[in-house]
């Protein structure tokens, strides 16, 4: 039983992450020393939302990753 249990868990877990979609990027810049990077969540507290969203980590292609 407990066998079972674990199997439908691991195949549920795997069907969940093939369903969600990847995180959008965003340029930031940081207020300091004028830094800009490629991030999907926040830096910090010193780094400021330039644009995006972005679907490749380098920022060059503008859109919503599908």
């Amino acid at each position: 039983m407990k066998i079972k249990f674990a199997a439908l868990l691991v195949l549920l877990l795997a069907s969940a992450t093939t369903l969600s979609g990847s995180a959008p990027w965003f340029r930031w810049r940081n207020q300091v020393n004028l830094t800009i990077m490629c991030s999907q969540i926040p830096p910090g507290n010193a780094w400021a939302l330039m644009d995006g969203p972005y679907m490749d980590s380098r920022c060059r292609k503008q859109g919503k990753p599908q």
